[in-house]
């Protein structure tokens, strides 16, 4: 064992505390696999990064670095918030990329481009396979959930490196009052093969305001009081409501996923179900503010970014 920096962020906020946490251990070199899942199992956060030097050959392509990202139980060959968080994380111990406002990471799915502004991150999101789920699994998805089949207006097999299932759904209400049968969910996704169930709604579709507000009676309808932080500028106000349900069993409901929101935007663009460029909102249910910021640039290429802050600076010894 050797002491090794450390950090945790809070990715897709400006405000600690309000994002999805992420471990970062800064130097990863020497670590087993054996090693790394132990110590992501002791975190008990949904992802723990480890950050290597590259391979010759990611080098040589222009990798700035390489981060290996585990949950709690297995190796994620891609993930959203551990893609930002690590590269935050990277940055402020005084990474010096290659090219000063893009950064490449190197992992498991491949090279990763994450774009540098004055106060956010975005990754380019990665390549996305999808494809039409069949009606019976839907039904049978839509049970689990709690959901009648009518509040699902379309369904899709989205897979960036994880698999995911998504679903649109008819009202922001619909998203934040999911109850879901954590049991017959967790079921469904081991019998399907899929490593996280995420749905939205697009807040002008059913509202008609083009913004989701927010007021002291739905926090309490939804069994928490937003905290006094949580003063949502308009600049951060959402057009989309997202929820995720990982196929972990340590992490039932996920604060912010970037990778399902990267798969989700590729989806719900193309096929007009919602703008080029939007925020969306996470982790309302769970006391969260994530935001999640969504553009699609004129090549077609769709970037995924946010905020980050960490909480937690020092050491670790492993």
């Amino acid at each position: 064992m050797k002491t090794r920096p450390f950090k945790q962020v809070d990715v897709f906020t400006d405000t600690p505390y309000l994002g999805n946490p992420l471990a970062v251990v800064l130097d990863g070199t020497g670590l087993s696999d054996e090693e790394m899942q132990h110590f992501a199992h002791w975190t008990n956060l949904s992802e723990t990064a480890f950050l290597l030097p590259p391979s010759a050959e990611a080098a040589a392509a222009g990798a700035d670095y390489q981060v290996r990202i585990f949950t709690t139980a297995y190796e994620m060959p891609f993930a959203g918030h551990p893609t930002l968080g690590s590269c935050h994380a990277w940055l402020e111990y005084g990474g010096a990329p290659k090219h000063p406002e893009l950064i490449v990471q190197q992992c498991k799915v491949g090279l990763v481009r994450i774009r540098r502004s004055a106060t956010q991150l975005a990754f380019a999101a990665p390549a996305l396979t999808r494809s039409q789920p069949e009606p019976e699994a839907v039904a049978r998805l839509a049970a689990a959930l709690g959901l009648r089949r009518e509040q699902v207006l379309a369904a899709q097999h989205l897979t960036n490196g994880p698999r995911h299932f998504g679903l649109l759904l008819s009202s922001v209400d619909a998203v934040l009052q999911l109850e879901p049968d954590l049991a017959a969910l967790r079921l469904w996704m081991i019998d399907a093969g899929i490593s996280g169930v995420g749905m939205a709604a697009v807040a002008g579709a059913s509202t008609g305001s083009g913004l989701i507000k927010r007021s002291n009676r739905e926090a309490r309808a939804f069994g928490f009081a937003t905290p006094a932080a949580v003063d949502v500028a308009p600049s951060a106000q959402a057009q989309v409501e997202v929820r995720f349900f990982a196929n972990d069993v340590m992490v039932n409901e996920d604060p912010v996923t970037g990778s399902f929101n990267a798969g989700l935007a590729q989806w719900l663009i193309a096929e007009g179900l919602a703008p080029s460029s939007y925020i969306a909102a996470q982790g309302t249910c769970l006391g969260r503010a994530g935001r999640v910021h969504i553009e699609q640039d004129a090549s077609g290429q769709v970037w995924v970014g946010g905020e980050s802050v960490t909480c937690i600076d020092g050491s670790v010894t492993l």
